[in-house]
């Protein structure tokens, strides 16, 4: 494709940068051939220029599309180059938190430094059998595919792990490791994973250090083959170790430490057991204070120590050995601070001062002789061909010596402890194939590079070739499986840069030639290496400023060596003498170190070449040292990596590069320079080039087609897809070079993906505009029509306002002519009635003046009339008033005298009244008399006003008689005048009645007011009594109210308290049965073992001459039963199973059944306190009733004397009665046998039913009174014996007294055998008394249970209900109502059912009475004549067959117990029983042999037969575990073998529902609650071995129904996929979608159905099947970014609504299932909705409540959009979720437990379906049955 196609405007590539190495840019312009400049737009909106070179006119690298940024798989970009894998590297770790990424075959691991949770258990989990591609890029894939490639191709595996120094190496070969362990598990009891676990803190305190680019560097290089038995199970390992860097025990740089374990020590001296080690800070040790750094951060030395010794110890390294590495690493300690000085005479001379502190202490350490070292660590040998010499050492070469030791002694402790973890980790069996774990150091370069250096970078040259001849060899073998024209592909051969280093006269043979040379020196060897290979050779090179360097081309860069030290370190010389003093060491573990030994193997058995060190001897020919001993480092590691690589190309390796983002340890910081250089280093980018320089891309045809059908027309597809795609090819890509068709995959160029991903894009673009296009004009054209349409509704509402004015102005018009028309009427109208009002004024005025004058005429004469008037009225009324007075006068006189009168009264009546106010102030009925009181008074006050006006009336006439007798008197003037004196007289008294009569007005008022004032004092009174009232009425209410609302509040808070503690004991218990089932999981875990050894064990006894063989079923039956079995097995049997123990004892050792004897020991201890507290109740209960037998004996004794009396005479009654009832019945019989006729005594007849009802009522009465005789009888006889025995001092008397009544012998026999008759029937009734009270007491205690049990259940439902929406609270509650009426109509059907039981018997009754009736009738047919015989017709008469009461039980002999088992159980198949015959019919069957059992009290066949019964279930679930049909058919049938023996074991509880004809089954012998117990636990296993089932056939359909699987096909297009995906290590075996789900849980569904299986258990099962599916589906939505899109996201949803759906037409809304699926539910919304804005996020919290923090952060990170249109989630979002998400408390788990089973529980079920009726079948061969 030519370049101008490719880069056009807006196309963006990849220019160089100094920064960030490479920098993005977009085109301004199109590129046309020619051009030597591009014009670019920078992402910061600059611009620039790129210079095309224009010898090479090479353009710069173009950029992926979006959409391919961030891919699981380099190899899946389009664009294959260093900047593309740059950029997605960053992103995937910048943006979405991701470390690790695929290039190919290898993993790139990037160091996060930072814990990350994606390595516990649960990812393990989820890794575990999954296919490479189909996961997230992580180091638990790797792992798994090649655990997996081991198991499927039978080769052995290799995972090669490398990467810089703080890249994460060690932590990833850890991981690795670790996933092994938890996966494979281990083949025997010794826990061989804990122990390769274990080997990592040890290698690592002895190993690694800090260094200046990582604080756990790791200065070895290690190789670790895990081994694994035929069953893939780790059995043991070994450890092989490579170039462990000794001189960092005696010099470390700036900043960095020794290895961590002398840290560790130093910092564990406080312990009692290192005080004889004498150490103190590590700052004060030389070998320790050389960095500078003796602390890290973070790290606790002295916990760390402790976690090696507990590794050590796990390992099999003892105490003693333990003390011993201590003490040898204390003395390395010590000996770095001995002080060597020089002489001043002799510089060639030096000494120790004597007594030196430190070496005495190294030497007592050590046990060696103080002097010896003193003098050997100054001095050296030297010998001659005659004569040796004892030369002193310059101070610089005995320090030298010093270190060398220090050195030798730590690395031969290295290698003593590697080879003590390799055998603590040797395999006890046959190592069938193994995976080694590669943890080796990257490549290196350094300011200062020297011989380890040297060896690194060789070791990575070798790792390198084979690494690139790997890729090579599988780009190879894709090419050839796709039928690909293969090429020759030219990649880098790095085979000359091994050659100069290995070769012959290589700089390895140049070195060891030097190293034998006796004056031989670092330059000399310079100068060697330059003669041989400078100018020959262009990878090596000579420095321009140094003649002491050498520089080496290496296929990741150039490294500059210094010569200096480089025979030295190869020679590693330690002084003889030196090792002499040490092997005499007193310190076993030192003089262990230092034995003689044979030659050192090869490092596959665990002992590194590289840590042997030259010794310098004396006497060569008498020490006779190995060839080890002759070789030097550089030779021993060449040998040891030439092993590596032969074993690793005798494997499948798998590579993880790790790479270290930053020096500066920050989490989640990239680097781009430190990145690329890494990855030039380790080969990803070799790879990357590899890949593009054939065919990088890849797709399956289905994909490509799936991906591109929007670039095909509808007449290019076809059928044939295969077809479809080369035709489309042929058309979109012209060069047909730039892609190849496989066989089941198109092959492309690179860049030809990015190619048809642009033509997709355009495509999609031009149809989204053309979409857009349509739907703007559709909403123009929409516009417009609105447009016009208001146009038009405006004009017309304008032409009609308008229309409206118009006709307003015409109204106007004439309403203004109408108005003139009376505006001039009006104002001529005004003027006539102005003018007309003046002239009517004048005439007022004139005709008033003269009214006037008139009127003033007839005013005056009249008011000279009204003088006249008054001046006469005045004499009169003078004379009247003298006349008035006088009368007054007399009347005030007599008033006064009545009025002191009655003063006097109400004086007194108003004292009473006063004290009658102060005795009963404040009461209200007192008020109200006093207010009755006042009435009256106003009463009284009125009769008195009365009387006044009586008296006024009176006044009036007499004053009118005076006034006569004072005209009379004026008459008489003259006469009068004779009396005057008398008259004056009366004046005087008038004016003192007057005085009085004021004084008495006075008082009136006085009272007056006293009686208001009073009335309104109380009316005060009154009201505030009111107020008081009130406000005591207002607190009452107040207080009435604060109680209701207290108890309110109090009822709420004890509802929520009560709702609280219910649900924390719902957890509660739903956590103890989960605790209590994954017991029993454990421990059937641990029987199936012990049977598979117990197996074993008798598979290797069939070999061995003289075993016994036993019956397989029987021994299974003895074995495989563990609680009842055991402790009712026979001694027989327990010395046989010794006999057996003791037969093997090699074998005991391997069985470890500490928890199985726990288990026993604890099942033991349970049954002994329930026998204590069942014990400990009968105990009590007998207390109680001896107490009551006591109390009712004292009752008895005190009421028998009065009773004895009374019951003679009754029963003297009685028997009187009965004689008449006999004769009555004689009368009866003998009526019936003279008067009766055939039709009068015929049966029905009125006559007859009268009769039958007078005999049937007399017959009860008969049968009552015999019984009321005979218990009188006996109750006077138990009197007479009570009395007899209380009274033991009157008995001879009364009992001669009793004779002497006794008049003859037979009333004395007669009495002796009523009394012995009455003696049983007291027994009798002593036994029926004692069982009805024990039934009493158990129907009590039954009901007390069902009370709790109906407690709880209510509770139950409260809490369901109130956690439920309102209307399926509603819903509940509905169905809890016809629970309810459908347990009263069962209860109604059993009264039916009673009262048809009542009305069989009756009709018996009337069969034995008619029967009775017949021979009546012919006994009168003897004495009929022949004759009338004759004449009567003979009636034919039915004679039924009795039929025989079945009572529902089974009889078989013990003989045939093992058919039985063997027919029922062991050979039944579940699918003829499930379809033909009633379910559970094994279960009946078994129940009523049980009940047979108990029937004939033989409680060993009840033993044996349940025994038998659960082992022989166990037998054929072992046999067939995976069988769902099996397993479901016995789950099933066991659980209703439960019902059974819950609904006939006789207890109250579970007899509610029984009919009177179960209730008469019950069992009556054996309580069976223990083996009620063990049949439970048994239903727990097969459940938990159901769900197992079930996981295992859903697994394989969930992820890819449910994720995979396109339910709605077109919504989502897949993505370029990498090489992963299309290298998976399992062949595809064929897709399922959804639609195999439902079929699959329909298939289940009625496989229950059919088996009968409870309602309620099959809620559970669904819901955990639900459970396994929603947790499986979004564990693995987790952990695959590819589906994490909006589409996928309705792809989900679409699939969990067809499950809710299976779940309505199931009716299995209640069942719980739909809530476990809620996670994922949430999951697919929040891949669906908006994450932009904080409304979207406060959204997203609100919503996800079912979500952990770290699964919607994680889901956030892993949003991928599949189409351009889709935009990422941003960083700055994510942090705002988390932000809002920080104060929820959830669990920091990323994945759910998709092993969690819940708690299963089994309600009781009773069935209504009666024994006696069940029929077996025939073809069940079970013929040997007897029905009883």
């Amino acid at each position: 494709m030519a370049a101008s196609e490719l880069f056009t405007k807006f196309a963006r590539v990849w220019i160089p940068d100094a920064e960030d190495v490479w920098k993005s840019a977009e085109l301004l312009k199109d590129y046309k051939p020619g051009d030597t400049v591009l014009h670019l737009k920078l992402e910061d909106e600059k611009e620039t220029q790129y210079k095309i070179d224009p010898q090479t006119k090479e353009l710069p690298p173009l950029r992926n599309p979006d959409i391919l940024v961030g891919e699981n798989d380099l190899t899946a970009l389009s664009y294959l180059h260093e900047p593309a894998v740059l950029h997605n590297l960053k992103v995937r770790f910048m943006d979405s938190k991701l470390i690790y990424t695929y290039c190919g075959i290898v993993l790139v691991a990037i160091n996060p430094y930072e814990q990350l949770p994606i390595y516990g258990e649960d990812i393990i989990n989820a890794y575990s059998g999954q296919n490479m591609g189909d996961m997230d890029p992580h180091i638990f894939a790797v792992a798994e595919e090649a655990y997996k490639q081991m198991a499927r191709d039978e080769r052995n595996q290799s995972i090669i792990v490398s990467g810089e120094s703080g890249a994460g190496k060690t932590v990833s070969a850890k991981y690795a490791m670790r996933y092994f362990a938890t996966v494979s598990g281990s083949a025997s009891e010794a826990n061989v994973e804990e122990k390769v676990l274990a080997s990592n803190p040890i290698m690592e305190s002895i190993g690694n250090a800090k260094t200046t680019r990582n604080d756990n560097s790791s200065r070895f290089g290690k190789y670790i083959e895990i081994g694994f038995d035929k069953r893939y199970r780790i059995i043991g390992a070994n450890m092989r170790t490579y170039l462990l860097e000794k001189s960092r025990v005696v010099f470390q740089a700036e900043d960095e430490r020794n290895y961590h374990i002398l840290y560790q020590l130093c910092a564990s001296k406080h312990l009692p057991e290192f005080k004889a080690l004498r150490l103190s800070h590590a700052q004060n040790f030389h070998y320790t204070n050389l960095g500078g750094s003796p602390v890290i951060e973070g790290i606790d030395d002295a916990k760390e120590m402790m976690n090696t010794r507990h590794a050590c110890t796990l390992l099999g390294i003892n105490e003693s050995s333990q003390m011993g590495i201590f003490h040898i690493l204390a003395a390395i300690l010590h000996l770095g601070n001995v002080t060597i000085k020089s002489n001043e005479r002799d510089a060639e001379n030096c000494f120790i001062l004597p007594n030196t502190e430190h070496l005495i202490i190294f030497c007592e350490l050590l046990g060696v002789d103080y002097e010896q070292m003193a003098h050997w660590l100054c001095h050296r040998k030297i010998v001659t061909g005659s004569e040796t010499y004892i030369k002193p050492m310059p101070k610089f070469q005995a320090i030298n010596a010093r270190d060398a030791l220090a050195k030798h002694i730590y690395a031969s402790l290295f290698n003593w402890i590697v080879h003590h973890v390799n055998r603590a980790l040797h395999a006890s069996v046959k190592q069938h194939s193994f995976i080694g774990v590669l943890d080796i150091y990257g490549f290196e370069t350094f300011e200062v590079n020297s011989f380890e250096q040297f060896c690194i970078n060789y070791a990575n040259e070798k790792l390198q070739q084979q690494f690139n001849m790997h890729v090579f060899k599988l780009e190879q073998e894709e090419y050839m499986k796709e039928q690909i024209p293969w090429t020759l592909i030219d990649f880098y051969d790095n085979q000359p840069c091994i050659n100069l280093i290995e070769a012959k006269l290589g700089i390895l043979d140049l070195l060891d030639e030097e190293c034998k040379m006796p004056r031989g020196s670092d330059d000399t060897w310079a100068q060697k290496l330059y003669n041989t290979h400078l100018n020959k050779t262009t990878l090596f090179l000579k420095p321009r400023l140094s003649n002491k360097a050498f520089i080496i081309q290496h296929f990741a860069d150039k490294v500059e060596y210094q010569c200096e030290g480089f025979l030295e370190k190869n020679k590693d010389t330690v002084y003889e003498e030196q090792i002499t003093v040490l092997k005499a060491s007193k310190l076993n573990l030192l003089a262990e170190l230092f034995r003689d030994e044979k030659p050192a193997t090869s490092p596959t058995e665990g002992r590194p070449p590289v840590a042997r060190a030259t010794v310098k001897s004396a006497k060569p020919r008498a020490l006779q040292p190995s060839k080890e001993h002759k070789k030097s480092v550089g030779h021993q590691f060449r040998n040891s990596l030439h092993l590596l690589m032969e074993t690793l190309n005798a494997t499948t390796p798998h590579y993880v590069r790790c790479i270290k983002p930053n020096d500066d340890k920050y989490a989640f910081t990239f680097d781009p320079k430190r990145a690329v250089q890494q990855l030039r280093a380790c080969g990803v980018l070799e790879t990357i080039r590899i890949s593009a320089t054939g065919f990088p891309s890849r797709w399956t045809y289905q994909e490509f087609f799936n991906r591109y059908r929007v670039l095909m027309k509808q007449k290019d597809v076809l059928s044939d897809k295969k077809l479809t795609c080369r035709n489309v090819l042929e058309k979109l890509i012209k060069d047909k070079d730039k892609y190849q068709f496989g066989k089941t995959k198109i092959f492309f160029r690179a860049g030809q993906v990015a190619y048809l991903e642009k033509l997709r894009a355009d495509k999609l673009r031009a149809a989204c505009i053309r979409i857009q296009k349509t739907i703007r004009s559709w909403l123009q054209r929409k516009k417009y029509l609105r447009m016009r349409k208001a146009a038009i509704t405006i004009q017309r509402y304008v032409r009609g306002y308008q229309a409206r004015c118009y006709a307003q102005f015409l109204r106007m018009t004439r309403a203004a002519i109408l108005i003139q028309k009376y505006q001039r009427m009006y104002v001529a109208r005004q003027k006539f009635l102005r003018i007309r009002s003046a002239t009517i004024v004048i005439q007022s005025f004139v005709r008033g003046f003269r009214g006037r004058r008139q009127y003033k005429a007839i005013l005056r004469e009249q008011k000279a009339i009204i003088l006249q008037k008054h001046m006469r009225g005045w004499m009169a009324k003078r004379r009247y008033k003298r006349t008035h007075h006088a009368i007054i006068y007399l009347q005030c006189c007599y008033r006064r005298m009545m009025a002191k009168r009655e003063l006097k009264k109400l004086k007194i009546e108003a004292r009473s009244v006063e004290h009658y106010k102060t005795l009963n102030i404040g009461m209200e009925n007192k008020i109200v008399q006093l207010q009755c009181k006042v009435n009256d008074q106003t009463k009284e006050m009125k009769s008195l006003l009365e009387k006044l006006g009586n008296l006024e009336t009176t006044y009036t006439n007499e004053t009118e008689k005076l006034r006569t007798e004072v005209d009379r008197l004026r008459l008489n003037e003259e006469n009068a005048k004779v009396s005057s004196n008398k008259i004056t007289s009366l004046l005087e008294e008038i004016v003192i009645l007057r005085k009085e009569l004021k004084e008495t007005q006075a008082q009136k008022k006085r009272l007056e007011e006293g009686a208001d004032k009073y009335k309104t004092e109380t009316d005060l009174m009154v009201s505030q009594l009111k107020e008081q009232n009130a406000l005591l009425k207002n607190e009452k209410e107040e207080l009435n109210r604060r109680i209701q609302e207290q108890a309110k509040e109090i009822t709420e808070s004890m509802e929520k308290r009560m709702e609280e503690e219910t649900k924390q004991l719902e957890i509660d218990l739903n956590d103890e049965r989960s605790r209590y089932q994954s017991l029993l999981n454990e421990f059937c875990r641990l029987e199936e073992r012990y049977d598979n050894l117990k197996e074993e064990i008798s598979l290797v006894n069939v070999s061995k001459p003289g075993h016994r063989r036993t019956d397989s079923t029987h021994s299974s039956n003895e074995s495989e039963y563990t609680y009842n079995s055991l402790l009712s097995s026979e001694p027989g049997e327990s010395e046989d199973g010794t006999r057996k123990m003791e037969e093997f004892p090699d074998q005991k050792g391997t069985l470890d059944m500490s928890l199985f004897l726990k288990l026993q020991k604890r099942v033991t201890e349970l049954e002994q306190e329930k026998q204590a507290l069942q014990e400990e109740l009968d105990r009590k209960e007998e207390q109680v009733l001896r107490s009551k037998a006591k109390e009712a004996e004292e009752q008895r004794v005190k009421a028998r004397g009065a009773e004895l009396e009374y019951e003679s005479l009754k029963r003297q009654e009685l028997e009187s009665e009965n004689k008449k009832l006999k004769n009555e019945l004689n009368e009866l019989h003998k009526a019936l046998s003279e008067k009766a006729s055939p039709e009068v005594i015929a049966p029905g007849s009125p006559a007859y039913r009268v009769l039958l009802e007078q005999l049937t009522a007399s017959s009860e009465e008969l049968e009552v009174r015999k019984e009321e005789v005979l218990i009188l009888r006996s109750q006077l006889v138990s009197q007479k014996e009570a009395m007899a025995h209380k009274e033991t001092m009157t008995e001879p008397m009364i009992f001669l007294e009793d004779i002497r009544k006794m008049k003859d012998e037979g009333e004395i026999t007669q009495a002796y055998v009523g009394l012995k008759e009455a003696n049983r029937l007291l027994e009798s009734q002593l036994q029926g008394q004692k069982k009805n009270y024990e039934n009493e007491l158990e129907i009590l205690r039954g009901e007390v249970q069902n009370l709790k049990e109906e407690i709880n259940r209510q509770q139950q439902l409260l809490a369901q209900n109130l956690q439920l929406p309102p209307e399926a609270r509603i819903e509940a509650s509905l169905q809890h109502e016809i629970t309810r009426l459908t347990n009263e109509n069962l209860d109604l059907m059993e009264q039916l059912e009673k009262q048809d039981k009542t009305v069989r018997k009756l009709k018996k009754q009337l069969k034995v009475f008619a029967k009775k009736i017949g021979e009546l009738e012919v006994g009168q047919t003897e004495n009929v004549s022949p004759a009338q015989l004759a004449d009567e017709p003979i009636r034919p008469v039915n004679i039924p067959r009795k039929e025989k009461d079945f009572q529902g039980m089974l009889e078989y002999k013990k003989d045939d117990e093992l058919k039985l088992i063997k027919n029922l159980i062991l050979e039944l198949k579940p699918r003829g029983v499930a379809v033909n015959l009633i379910p559970g019919l094994p279960a009946y069957i078994l129940f009523m042999c049980v009940r047979h059992a108990d029937y004939i009290n033989d409680d060993q066949r009840v033993r044996s037969l349940l025994t038998s019964t659960i082992n022989g279930i166990k037998k054929i679930l072992k046999k067939r575990s995976d069988d769902f049909e099996i397993v479901s058919f016995w789950l099933s049938n066991t659980c209703r073998f439960l019902h059974c023996l819950k609904q006939y074991s006789g207890e109250e509880a579970f007899m509610k529902h029984n009919t009177p004809r179960q209730n008469d089954h019950c069992l009556r012998n054996f309580d069976l609650a223990e083996y009620r117990q063990v049949i439970s636990d048994l239903a727990i296993q097969i459940y938990q071995q159901l769900t197992k089932v079930m996981e295992n056939v859903l697994q394989p359909m969930i992820v890819s129904g449910m994720l995979e699987h396109e339910t709605i096909q077109g919504v989502s297009g897949l993505k370029p996929t990498g090489l992963r995906k299309r290298t998976s290590s399992v062949a595809d075996e064929g897709t399922y979608t959804l639609d195999s789900i439902v079929r699959q849980l329909n298939n289940f569904h009625s496989t229950m159905c059919q088996h009968g299986m409870d309602p309620e258990l099959i809620k559970q099962i669904v819901k955990q099947m639900f459970y396994i599916i929603g947790s499986v589906t979004l564990n693995n939505l987790l952990l695959r970014k590819d589906m994490c899109s909006w589409s996928k996201g309705m792809q989900i949803r679409y699939n969990v609504s067809q499950l809710e759906e299976w779940l309505r037409d199931k009716n299995l809304q209640t069942s719980g299932a739909k809530e476990t699926l809620e996670p994922l539910i949430q999951a697919a919304q929040l891949l669906q909705v908006k994450k932009k804005t904080d409304e979207d996020a406060e959204a997203i919290c609100s919503m996800c409540n079912a979500l952990t923090t770290a699964q919607i952060v994680k889901v956030l990170n892993l949003y991928t959009p599949v189409n351009e249109f889709e935009e990422r989630v941003t960083a700055s979002f994510i942090r705002t979720i988390q932000v809002r998400l920080q104060n929820r408390k959830d669990s920091p788990q990323l994945l759910m437990d998709a092993k969690h089973i819940f708690p299963v529980t089994f309600p009781f079920n009773p069935s209504s379906l009666a024994l006696e009726s069940i029929q077996i079948p025939g073809s069940m061969n079970l013929g040997f049955l007897l029905r009883v």
